[in-house]
């Protein structure tokens, strides 16, 4: 899928180097159902999505999901996408209505610390087979 063809309902954009990054999405991906898509914040779909809604920062520092048209940053990502997650863990989603002030406090924390802790790639990894199907440019 071309970025200049329709995107996929549901996409979540994370740092492609970023080693939690990596294995957030990993998790993520056996746990989706097939009902979402990824695709890294340096890629071309970032950028076209970008161009659509201008909240989707610029930096690295922050996870994104673009949902039907709305944008969802740092912690609110996770319990959005948990909807579309198998049980238990959709039941993260009762959590949305939460302050985000509240709880991306910790995420600010986990942003600056995880190159340190998770490492960093030199470029975006490598996907298996299966993963492939789910990531975009």
């Amino acid at each position: 899928m071309g970025v200049t063809a329709d995107l996929p309902p549901r996409i979540v954009l994370y740092d492609g180097v970023c080693g939690l990054c990596n294995k957030t999405v990993r998790w993520l991906m056996k746990r989706d159902g097939g009902r979402i898509w990824y695709a890294p914040l340096q890629g071309e779909t970032a950028a076209a999505l970008r161009a659509r809604h201008p909240r989707i920062p610029e930096q690295l520092d922050s996870v994104v999901f673009v949902e039907e048209g709305r944008v969802h940053l740092r912690s609110k990502v996770f319990l959005h996408a948990s909807r579309h997650l198998g049980r238990p863990w959709k039941w993260a989603y009762g959590f949305r209505w939460l302050p985000a002030f509240l709880l991306d406090w910790m995420y600010w924390i986990v942003a600056k610390l995880r190159y340190r802790i998770f490492g960093k790639y030199d470029a975006c990894t490598l996907p298996t087979t299966d993963e492939r199907a789910k990531l975009l440019p």
